[in-house]
């Protein structure tokens, strides 16, 4: 992939952003160290920061027998950012300030058979709506929209290309999001969110190689490799939960049989609980978040169906996890997402066991694997990134990409 100068710009623009949120206040000798960068080109890319408002000059810091050292951080009030999580069964949206710190949430239930694009763009629309008002009386310009959609998407288009729990084939949808939301929009994926939040904020800061295993409806893997989000040639790495698990197992939406997610998604492990005990009320057939939080309360009582599923459960993605291992040699793997934070320690204990027993040795020696620690919905804080990241790459661009409609992610 050939990357321009202004690629290069705004990739640096963002880096140095990202430390200042990470590590405010910070003076510019700390920036050139941690990104690697001169003094001359931090100092540059510091000044347009502040010319944007994006970050403020605070002070000073005394610095051994030299001059000193000026101070800049985060300007978390120059305005903000919203995150849009577009899942299977929910669109959950969050308005934060540039510090991303959360200032407003909602969340829109999608109903059974509720996935036609324009229902979905309905949900959307409203849901941010809501938080754009609250960031206008707060008195905050909204400087972009980060929207992550299931399956794999077309980030520089805005066409989520295929989404196969719904059925989706290039679907346009940041053109149908852009006629109801004024603000600039850019589209990626869950994986790629999750990924971001936990370099950001979350157990992959200041770590090597990562995975971040997403386990919600669906299922993937996030990939930050190399110090950024590892893509692909066509934006669709990390498709683990269509890997293939099991020979001529379960059918999948995908088309093919026996992938990773129909085993270890919510409906594969309602599934595995109902094919472990067929008449169990801890299964509620119609509503996945009260079976996995059943499951969850039932392990914690010792229920032994619960904490077999649990268990046969946590078997299925250690062994997928432990290929990842193998392949990949990442320091960490982090469980995501809110099929992860809802079965917690308990889940996390029996992958690790089931990975031991799957992966080499020497990788899994260096693999150190963990749950999210990030409270609040890590796809809306990664998607915000992506609006973040449109922000800068906008500044000093040509006239050309029209209001309310453009399509980018953080790398």
């Amino acid at each position: 992939m050939k990357h321009t100068s202004r690629d290069i710009r705004t990739a640096n623009r963002y880096e140095v952003l990202r430390h200042i949120i990470a590590e405010s206040p910070t003076s510019r000798q700390e920036l050139a160290s941690v990104t690697g960068l001169s003094l001359a080109t931090v100092a540059t890319l510091v000044g347009e920061l502040l010319e944007l408002r994006m970050i403020t000059e605070v002070g000073f810091e005394d610095s051994a027998g030299g001059r000193p050292r000026g101070l800049v951080a985060v300007h978390a009030s120059g305005g903000t950012l919203i995150g849009v999580d577009i899942a299977e069964t929910y669109v959950h949206v969050e308005l934060f300030d540039l510090a991303l710190n959360v200032l407003a949430r909602t969340e829109e239930d999608l109903r059974p058979g509720e996935h036609r694009p324009e229902q979905v763009v309905g949900h959307v629309a409203a849901a941010v709506d809501s938080v754009a008002a609250r960031a206008g009386a707060a008195g905050g310009r909204v400087l972009g929209v980060g929207v992550s959609v299931p399956g794999q998407v077309d980030r520089d288009t805005g066409i989520a290309e295929y989404a196969p729990n719904w059925d989706w084939h290039d679907v346009p949808l940041l053109d149908l999001l852009s006629e109801h939301i004024a603000h600039p929009l850019h589209l990626d994926n869950p994986l790629r969110a999750c990924a971001v939040a936990e370099q950001w904020f979350g157990a992959a800061r200041g770590r090597g190689d990562t995975v971040v295993v997403n386990l919600g409806t669906g299922v993937g893997a996030g990939l930050a490799l190399g110090g950024g989000l590892h893509r692909g040639v066509s934006n669709s790495a990390g498709e683990w939960g269509h890997t293939t698990l099991v020979l001529d197992g379960r059918p999948c939406h995908c088309g093919n049989r026996g992938c990773v997610e129909t085993y270890v998604g919510a409906p594969g492990i309602m599934l595995n609980l109902r094919e472990a005990c067929p008449d169990s009320p801890l299964l509620r057939p119609d509503d996945q978040t009260a079976t996995i939080e059943a499951l969850a309360r039932g392990v914690a009582d010792g229920d032994p169906v619960a904490v077999r599923v649990v268990r046969d459960t946590a078997r299925y993605i250690g062994a997928g996890v432990a290929n990842l291992v193998n392949l990949l040699n990442p320091e960490l793997v982090v469980l995501s997402s809110w099929v992860a934070r809802r079965l917690g320690g308990p889940l996390l204990e029996e992958v690790r066991e089931a990975v031991r027993l799957h992966a080499l040795a020497r990788p899994f020696a260096a693999t150190e694997i963990v749950l999210s620690p990030i409270p609040s919905d890590p796809v809306c804080l990664g998607a915000a990134t992506f609006a973040l990241e449109g922000t800068l790459r906008s500044v000093g661009q040509r006239n050309g990409v029209r209001p309310g409609r453009t399509a980018s992610g953080a790398r």
